[in-house]
């Protein structure tokens, strides 16, 4: 798998955001199919960064309504990255 395809786009909420300036973690929307070496490798090579420890959750689909009908949302997979000290990835930084 391409590392520009283990990564699919970065998850910016206040927590995340929190974590980030305090822990060093950083989470992302993978594929599906990533593991933890993937997720490792595609943020060292995409970021120039060394990776301490990732953690992966499987995100399960949520129920939805869509007009009249009842459908599902897909499920997802989020990776949490704990880089080392004094890395840090400016794309989540001063926003």
């Amino acid at each position: 798998m391409n590392v520009y395809e283990v990564i699919k786009r970065p998850i910016l909420t206040e927590k995340t955001t929190e974590q980030a300036d305090e822990l060093r973690q950083y989470t992302f929307e993978v594929d599906r199919r990533a593991t933890k070496i993937d997720v490792r490798r595609a943020v060292e090579a995409a970021f120039d960064v060394t990776v301490e420890d990732v953690r992966i959750m499987r995100m399960p689909g949520k129920t939805r309504r869509f007009g009249r009908h009842i459908g599902r949302t897909s499920t997802w997979k989020k990776a949490s990255v704990t880089l080392a000290p004094g890395d840090s990835i400016s794309l989540f930084e001063g926003v």
